[in-house]
């Protein structure tokens, strides 16, 4: 080329663009800004009498309009969910299977679907539209995930009865889990932590899981549920505290 400059398309990335994951529970909110997978920022919120009815919504609002994000994670937790087995295609029964543990609303809930290929389950889940219309608009990678699927795919379990529990404010998710194998997984409402002990204690007695040949595990917010974590070992004789939350540190968002 005579007098020439080969030109070539020079693509910048930039590297300040950081990533946003959210956790939503059924009373709140939390997020963390991370850059390379070191967590920069990290923010909760959680309603109660005090608090605006729309607490989350402004709360969402006002991060997502905050920066532009490179990805967003999205890890709800919210209640509204169905295991079944790995495989079912019927997907328009998703609604119907949820309803049997939760009050759905199909006009302002999205059905979600999330995948456990090591435990060959499947969760239905529904979030909320308004929530996922907002995020979805921004244009950015999004990746939604229920919150009892990722706890299970974290989890290593050996030939025994096993019941993992990990704790949020004000709420708790657990699985049973017998010979490798999945018994049971339940997503509820904990505001009173010594309710929650004896309704896991009632579990164990239906599923046949005896409290001296069980082996329990704990993550998450164990600082905010002292009282249960105490109370239950009063009971327990084989338990251990697996992954305790703390500031830029969480067991469902790393």
């Amino acid at each position: 080329m005579e007098g020439g400059i080969a030109a070539q398309k020079i693509n910048f990335i930039d590297f300040n663009m950081r990533k946003l994951s959210l956790l939503f529970t059924k009373d709140g909110l939390q997020w963390q800004i991370s850059k390379s997978k070191k967590v920069l920022e990290e923010k909760i919120w959680l309603k109660d009498e005090e608090t605006p009815a729309n607490l989350v919504t402004e709360k969402l609002d006002e991060v997502l309009a905050s920066e532009k994000f490179s990805e967003i994670s999205v890890i709800s937790a919210i209640n509204h969910f169905s295991v079944v087995e790995e495989g079912l295609d019927q997907h328009d029964l998703g609604y119907d299977l949820i309803a049997y543990n939760a009050d759905v609303k199909k006009d302002s809930e999205e059905l979600m679907l999330s995948v456990n290929k090591k435990f060959g389950v499947q969760f239905y889940y529904s979030f909320p539209k308004d929530y996922y219309q907002k995020i979805k608009a921004l244009e950015v990678p999004v990746h939604f995930n229920f919150s009892g699927e990722k706890f299970l795919n974290s989890l290593n379990v050996k030939n025994r009865k096993e019941i993992h529990v990990n704790l949020y404010h004000q709420q708790a998710e657990f699985f049973a889990i017998e010979n490798k194998k999945l018994v049971l997984y339940n997503n509820l409402d904990a505001t009173s932590e010594v309710d929650f002990l004896y309704f896991i204690m009632f579990t164990l007695s239906k599923i046949d899981f005896g409290i001296t040949e069980t082996y329990f595990y704990i993550y998450g917010e164990t600082t905010e549920n002292e009282t249960f974590i105490s109370e239950m070992q009063k009971f327990v004789p084989n338990l251990k505290i697996v992954f305790d939350n703390l500031h830029k540190k969480n067991f469902v968002l790393a």
